[in-house]
């Protein structure tokens, strides 16, 4: 990856307001949207409602069908810890226990920006050997949207569920 920023949350949301006043809300930036798609994905292990709801607001005006809360509820049915593998800290070997504050790492590279209006970029899960797509979209509003994502593939399981580990 040629370029990576870090961004970095005191903790994850717990109401729509909360969410929708983090700084990074604004939009402006893919590494933004790519952040709080994380936050969002991580609140689905303990309200899926809220999780669908900060998804749906990260999409605009392109909202998740059916089929796609389908998919997400399929994946989190015995791994809920995925999502908390992109936070800094978080591995195998401590359950995915991230450190503090909550740290993503985002990086891009040469073809991110290949297809206009359109970013695709790279998250590091503690689980993963490579890092995970997440791709998204610029707005006539100057905002970029979430437009699809990659992040729920399976992981390596915490050393506490692996009887191999």
């Amino acid at each position: 990856m040629d370029s990576i920023q870090m961004i970095a949350f005191q903790g994850i949301p717990q109401n729509m307001e909360q969410f929708k006043a983090l700084p990074e809300c604004a939009m402006t930036s893919p590494f933004q949207t790519a952040a709080l798609t994380v936050l969002a994905l991580s609140v689905y292990p303990t309200n899926k409602d809220l999780s669908v709801e900060m998804l749906n607001y990260l999409r605009g005006p392109r909202q998740l069908s059916v089929m796609e809360i389908q998919f997400i509820r399929d994946r989190f049915m015995d791994k809920d810890y995925v999502p908390r593998s992109y936070f800094s800290g978080a591995t195998p070997g401590n359950d995915y226990t991230p450190s503090q504050p909550l740290s993503i790492r985002i990086g891009e590279n040469p073809y991110s920006y290949q297809n206009e209006g359109y970013a695709k970029l790279f998250l590091k899960s503690g689980g993963a050997d490579s890092p995970r797509e997440i791709v998204l979209r610029l707005a006539k509003d100057g905002k970029w949207y979430l437009w699809d994502q990659f992040l729920l593939a399976g992981i390596r399981e915490p050393e506490s569920e692996n009887p191999w580990a």
